[in-house]
């Protein structure tokens, strides 16, 4: 089991990344965004076993989103990290508010805790939209990716601690407008 702090879209806008999301799916093993059955969302750490609780996570949570507003996010492009299986993402235009939430969370919490990709110097702010592209469709999801070529916003209007796999919902807060 693992532990997962995150933003997320409840909002109607987020439609926008869950229609990219079934796009995406196309190109999947098996659909994996919506097998989730979780919102569109940013994740700033990732905590594996027991060396972080529940309550120590939602606590720094809290205390790192301390006068945060709903945030609208635009994406305008769609691009991917390397590896096997490809990973599609929506990159959100530079937001400092997603940067200061993460460094707020690393510097509360010892990022040696939390997964590599997670942590400083390392993390890219992201919203997922398929992790399991298949290897024979890895070309065509990444031209899909390159050939995105609109402008869409999301308002994400929730912060969480979540459990998973599967994913459950430890602590939320919905973010003021």
């Amino acid at each position: 089991m693992a532990l997962a702090i995150n933003i997320r879209a409840d909002d109607d806008s987020a439609h926008e990344i869950q229609s990219l999301w079934d796009q995406v799916a196309a190109f999947e093993v098996e659909p994996s965004m919506r097998a989730l059955r979780y919102r569109p969302h940013f994740t700033f750490a990732i905590y594996d076993g027991p060396a972080i609780d529940e309550k120590t996570a939602w606590d720094v949570m809290q205390a790192a989103i301390a006068g945060v507003r709903q945030l609208r996010i635009a994406f305008k492009r769609i691009r991917w990290f390397e590896g096997a299986p490809l990973v599609l993402w929506a990159e959100p235009e530079a937001d400092d508010t997603l940067n200061r939430i993460h460094g707020a969370i690393s510097a509360a919490i010892d990022p040696a805790h939390c997964r590599p990709h997670y942590r400083p110097g390392a993390w890219t702010p992201h919203c997922t939209l398929g992790t399991a592209v298949a290897d024979e469709r890895r070309d065509e999801a990444m031209a899909f990716a390159r050939a995105f070529d609109r402008s869409i916003e999301v308002l994400f209007d929730v912060a969480d601690c979540v459990a998973f796999p599967p994913v459950r919902i430890i602590a939320e807060r919905k973010l003021p407008p």
